[in-house]
């Protein structure tokens, strides 16, 4: 547990293509402190700059939680007065990150998953679930007004009606309801989930980055602005693909009979 020499922190590790980032305060649930909050769009940053990094995946340090929100313990100083409203900024800053990552995001979510860690695993482009897996978002509880710039990716995940039980109710829902409401695309046994994480990251990690991030730039800009999105700047993307090495090697590995060795170029 982190005690003065080791304190709440965020740590990464790469591996085999894949960038995994740990909230490490395992005697709070993994809870975020501000330190951490700050931290973490320079660590995605810095993943996107990898070129060996493939896809992001968040998670807890333990098995009890994937995070339990905000430090509660650090809201009399960061969360009242004028301070309130930058905390909300730093907030904001990383779950921007997280959900405007050019990388593929993946929430491993073991446990707990409240609050701003529940928005944290909801920003990821996707998210694998152990059945031990409770998600809350208790703002209501908390007399706490709830950024809108956060409800738009509930909503790309979640019916209205049931982004307003969510926040209406701030109750918990079993890892079972949050398959059913959309917002796990995978629920499995607690002691499986690590391998059935790696095994979804391996699986993008080895395919072509640029036929990915297009697809990504595509779903995300068609969300955001289904009415006008900006399909040039996706014709970009898919064109940049057609262009590339990759391409090329894709189409060799097939004739060749061999699995391609993209390099993202």
């Amino acid at each position: 547990m982190p005690t003065e020499a080791t304190p709440p922190t965020l740590r990464t590790l790469i591996e085999g293509g894949i960038c995994t980032i740990v909230a490490d305060n395992p005697a709070r649930l993994n809870a975020y402190t501000r330190d951490m909050w700050e931290a973490l769009p320079r660590l995605i940053r810095e993943a996107e700059a990898d070129p060996a990094v493939r896809v992001i995946v968040l998670r807890g340090a333990g098995t009890k939680a994937f995070s339990a929100g905000a430090d509660i313990s650090e809201f009399e100083g960061n969360r009242t007065g004028a301070e309130a409203r930058r905390y909300d900024e730093i907030n904001h800053e990383a779950f921007e990150a997280v959900g405007r990552a050019k990388k593929p995001t993946i929430a491993m979510v073991h446990g707990y998953c409240f609050g701003g860690g529940c928005e944290l695993a909801i920003c990821c482009d996707m998210r694998w679930v152990a059945e031990d897996a409770i998600f809350s978002i208790p703002a209501a509880k908390l007399s706490i007004g709830y950024n809108p710039r956060w409800i738009r990716p509930m909503l790309a995940v979640m019916s209205a009606a049931k982004a307003k039980e969510m926040l209406f109710t701030g109750r918990r829902y079993s890892a079972a309801e949050a398959l059913a409401m959309g917002v796990a695309n995978a629920v499995v046994p607690a002691a499986e989930l690590e391998a059935a994480t790696r095994k979804v990251a391996e699986e993008m990690a080895i395919n072509a980055p640029l036929s990915i991030r297009a697809a990504k730039e595509s779903i995300d800009e068609l969300f955001a602005h289904p009415e006008n999105p900006d399909l040039a700047r996706l014709d970009h993307f898919v064109e940049a693909c057609f262009e590339s090495e990759d391409y090329a090697e894709g189409r060799r590995a097939f004739m060749e009979k061999r699995k391609p060795q993209f390099r993202g170029r």
